[in-house]
């Protein structure tokens, strides 16, 4: 008899970003992005194996939630939020963007558009005391020893896009070492021999490395290609491939229960 056919893949997205035109946007750097709306969306990723994701605020949508709440609202179950808040945020609106389905705040390093880096420490530990969120960064790797004070003493932190350089993956794999999570995401954004950092992220720590497709890939410059989800594969090989594409995403984004013994939420 043949073999059976391989089971489908499947997928956590842990980095897309939506662009609604219904929002506000705010220019960065003088760019705008074109719309790319949760619908959009799904028309591109459903076929690659897509059962949720996580949809990042992008500097062009500074503290707005308003086009995040509706995005998690047309995408539906397995889909989570990553924000960018203002230091001076209430506890109930954290806590309210918990129940609808937010799990991280993010400091946009790179571009800007998020809260300073002087309120980091602050912000980090509230949103996760409050919430049980993590923090993600969108930086430079190689800038990575200058945040390390505050990095090191925090209770959960993802990175971007490998860390973006080849100069900064000593330091992205040192705060692997301590417990940090990586996205496998933005191909075209990197300056680094993707598989090679893929496969030195996964031999420091199998559960950090999270798949994911940047879509729509603003300003990238290659945009994401299906065949980035083969290459991952290729490189962490057939044990870890289901781990990094679904499942370590999958279990970071998870409700987590607060500080303090409450029971974990919806």
């Amino acid at each position: 008899m043949p073999d059976p056919p391989p089971s489908p893949r499947r997928v956590f997205d842990a980095h897309l970003h939506v662009v609604d035109p219904r929002f506000p946007l705010v220019a960065n750097h003088g760019y705008l992005p074109p719309p790319f709306t949760a619908d959009d969306y799904l028309t591109r990723a459903t076929p690659l194996g897509v059962r949720g994701g996580a949809v990042v605020s992008g500097s062009f949508q500074g503290f707005d939630q308003e086009y995040l709440l509706a995005a998690l609202r047309r995408l539906g179950p397995g889909f989570v939020g990553v924000t960018q808040l203002p230091v001076g945020v209430a506890d109930e609106r954290i806590l309210a963007l918990d129940a609808a389905g937010v799990r991280a705040v993010r400091f946009n390093v790179r571009r800007g558009g998020s809260e300073r880096l002087e309120h980091l420490d602050r912000l980090a530990r509230r949103v996760y005391e409050l919430a049980g969120w993590h923090t993600e960064l969108y930086v430079d790797a190689a800038d990575l020893p200058d945040l390390a004070p505050v990095l090191d003493a925090l209770p959960k932190v993802s990175v971007d896009h490998l860390g973006l350089s080849r100069a900064g993956l000593p330091h992205l794999l040192r705060l692997v070492e301590r417990g940090a999570h990586v996205k496998a995401t933005g191909f075209g954004r990197v300056d680094l021999d993707v598989p090679a950092a893929l496969r030195a992220v996964a031999a420091v720590a199998p559960h950090a490395l999270m798949a994911g497709t940047d879509l729509p890939s603003t300003r990238a410059s290659r945009p994401f290609a299906d065949t980035d989800l083969d290459l991952i594969a290729d490189a962490v090989g057939a044990d870890l491939v289901d781990a990094v594409l679904y499942a370590n995403a999958r279990a970071l984004y998870e409700p987590t229960p607060r500080v303090g013994g409450a029971a974990s939420h919806e």
